[in-house]
């Protein structure tokens, strides 16, 4: 079967910088999410979002036509040329002419202004994609979007911020409901932030929504207007005795994704990609080490502000096989079965299979890096810690962004300011 193949079609500018007023703050152009919306006659739509303004884009495909300049009418002085050519018009609409000299000299006007005309027709200057903004979401969230989801029943999305969850129509941009909102009455009393929202593929009154904390929350909208109580708490029950000061902030979520089916959802943290069976509270059902080497570092990445990044994870069209990123531009790519645990690492570049600077390392760091793959990570973590103290991986080079295609083996990754895509 032939791989796809894209071709470059348009760019335009979806968000510029804004100042908020009332607040002193200044609004970013940066763009956090873009979703696509399904449309049952094919039109294409799509929802973007800075930190505060969400957008509706309709894009389509026209043909641009240009009307080439006319020569004026040599019997017609030129501030009449309008009006003469208005009056022939109008007499060759009427059923018949007064007399044989008037019909005589349409006729006349008609063959000498025959050829001329052939060439004021309008002429095609090629295709091309034009974006228009159809709907304008704003001033609905006091703190930056994180995330944005559009509802199986094509009607609705969400946007989530740190503290709330703000349920949209997609016709009207005026008004939206809140249905979950974190915000304690003092905010000494915060405990955890929300992450990513996710709307259920199939079943439209289904939202999950991650937190700080490693909790993913799966609510019912028929419940009630605001759903304080969750339906489901998916938490992996970790050993109390292996907590440190940075257990909570590598257990953050970044990421949520359901798979096409509806039944699993794959979650990512900063250390791990674990996906869930929505039916299971109390643990996933697989774990995949990203980049276990690091936790021996996780001081250094937090003084450098490196533990706070966000990956995202994607799924396959068919939820077989699952991606994620990591630093010095890796794609992590995993399959769910026995055996499956160390996955497959390549370099986001033009040459993906090329050694990287990991596996170029000395023989000790690459058995136990090969260990930290298949999740044997005590010896490893001692070899580790037991060599340099440097970084092993290049922090300012990291693969935060990818998708899968829905229908067929074909991953898009951002490295950088470069869009890599890789075919199987």
């Amino acid at each position: 079967m032939q791989h796809p193949i894209f071709h470059y079609k348009t760019e335009f500018q979806s968000h510029e910088p804004e100042f908020d007023y009332l607040r002193s703050l200044e609004i970013e152009e940066k763009i956090n999410k873009v979703k696509w919306c399904a449309t049952p006659n094919g039109s294409l739509f799509i929802l973007s979002t800075n930190d505060k303004t969400i957008k509706l884009w309709k894009v389509k495909d026209h043909k641009p036509k240009k009307v080439k300049e006319l020569n004026s009418n040599p019997f017609v002085h030129s501030e009449n040329v309008l009006l003469a050519e208005s009056s022939f018009v109008s007499g060759q609409d009427k059923p018949s002419v007064a007399n044989g000299y008037a019909l005589e000299w349409t006729e006349k006007i008609d063959n000498m202004s025959s050829s001329q005309d052939r060439h004021a027709k309008r002429a095609n200057i090629g295709e091309t994609v034009s974006a228009r903004c159809r709907k304008v979401y704003a001033h609905a969230h006091d703190y930056n979007i994180n995330s944005i989801s559009n509802n199986s029943d094509g009607e609705t999305f969400v946007s989530a911020d740190d503290l709330r969850i703000n349920l949209w129509n997609l016709e009207i941009s005026d008004q939206c409901f809140n249905i979950i909102d974190m915000k304690p009455s003092n905010m000494e009393d915060l405990t955890e932030v929300i992450t990513a929202a996710e709307f259920h593929p199939i079943h439209c009154n289904l939202l999950a929504y991650s937190s700080s904390r490693g909790f993913i929350r799966l609510v019912d909208l028929r419940q009630s207007a605001i759903c304080d109580h969750q339906a489901r708490i998916l938490q992996h029950g970790e050993s109390s005795g292996l907590k440190s000061f940075f257990t909570e902030i590598v257990s953050s979520i970044s990421d949520i994704k359901f798979a096409s089916d509806g039944r699993h959802l794959l979650s990512r943290d900063y250390m791990n990609l674990k996906l869930w069976d929505i039916r299971m509270e109390t643990s996933p059902v697989a774990i995949f080490k990203i980049h276990e080497h690091l936790r021996p570092k996780l001081c250094d990445l937090y003084n450098n502000d490196a533990i706070f990044d966000k990956f995202e994870c994607c799924l396959s069209g068919y939820g077989l096989h699952f991606a994620t990123g990591s630093y010095s531009n890796l794609l992590r790519i995993f399959s769910y079965g026995v055996g499956s645990e160390e996955g497959i690492t390549m370099e986001a570049s033009r040459n993906p299979n090329r050694k990287s600077h990991l596996q170029a390392a000395p023989r000790a760091r690459r058995s136990s890096l090969s260990n930290l793959t298949r999740g044997f990570s005590r010896q490893a973590n001692e070899n580790w810690s037991s060599g340099s103290n440097e970084l092993s991986c290049n922090l300012s080079s990291k693969l935060l962004h990818l998708a899968w295609h829905p229908t067929t083996n074909f991953i898009a990754c951002a490295a950088g300011n470069s869009l890599y895509m890789y075919y199987a």
